[in-house]
């Protein structure tokens, strides 16, 4: 019996890993985050799977439904939204689990914070301007911020922020960045991010604020940084005709074997041939 930690992704029923869903697929148990999570993920289960919306329950409920499963000797699909290394308390549920001996798995999601930077079409890390991405948040009632871990300490880096569980003070926000960002860095606001009723709104940090609807909720996050609306930036090296790299060599014509063809992928040559 093994208890599967499925990342489900930011909303949207189709962004779940084929991992994640074959998983839930097989799974007679399925436990999760229900108020994060669409219940259009759930037709994944198998049919008559025993489904358990944990929304309401306590850790020690949590442990007591994975124990019942492992009596019966069911695999369990363990839900949460997003991915599940940052703030998805699997931590805790994992330690429990280690203490009891039940076997686990985990299987990332696709974030929510990546989910946003698709909505708003943007790379977050431009040559020349931005190439540090930092995920972070408030301190809240369920979790303070340690020591050291504040938005003025990141701010003070340049660069982009990716900044969660903090629209309910947006104001707290906007006072901490303003001194590092200026009023006229690019700001945006992803609130249900790939779901049906995602809002979206391109702001600055001088308006970031005002920028907040009535209708957005702890799950919106909010984008700093110069790249996030950036037309004015360098272009990658990777890409660029006078670069040396592994996979086009100066002064060599591309190869392209036929369609039909193994590639070795530590050469970049067609298996079978020779090295010359």
């Amino acid at each position: 019996m093994t208890v599967h930690f499925i990342g489900a992704g930011p909303g949207a029923a189709d962004l779940i890993t084929v991992r994640g869903r074959d998983l839930m697929a097989r799974c007679p148990v399925c436990l999760y985050a229900g108020s994060l999570i669409p219940r259009e993920l759930l037709a994944h289960c198998p049919p008559g799977a025993r489904i358990v919306n944990t929304a309401s329950m306590d850790l020690d409920q949590i442990i007591e439904e994975i124990q019942a499963a492992e009596a019966q000797s069911h695999d369990v699909a363990r839900l949460h939204s997003g991915d599940l290394s940052v703030w998805s308390a699997m931590g805790e549920q994992l330690r429990r689990l280690r203490e009891l001996g039940i076997a686990y798995s985990v299987t990332p999601g696709v974030p929510s914070f990546a989910a946003a930077a698709a909505t708003l079409g943007a790379e977050l890390t431009l040559p020349g301007l931005c190439q540090s991405l930092v995920l972070t948040r408030t301190s809240g009632r369920a979790t303070a911020m340690p020591e050291g871990e504040n938005l003025a300490a990141f701010a003070a880096t340049g660069a982009v922020l990716a900044i969660h569980l903090s629209i309910h003070v947006a104001e707290k926000v906007q006072a901490e960045l303003l001194p590092h960002y200026g009023a006229d860095c690019p700001a945006a606001i992803v609130w249900r991010a790939s779901w049906p009723d995602e809002t979206v709104v391109r702001t600055t940090v001088g308006q970031l604020a005002q920028a907040v609807s009535s209708r957005m909720e702890r799950t919106a996050i909010m984008l700093v940084g110069r790249s996030i609306s950036a037309e004015d930036f360098g272009e990658s090296r990777l890409y660029a005709a006078d670069y040396d790299r592994r996979y086009r060599p100066l002064g060599t014509a591309p190869r392209f074997p036929a369609a039909d063809t193994a590639v070795d992928t530590a050469t970049d040559r067609p298996l079978g041939h020779d090295a010359a």
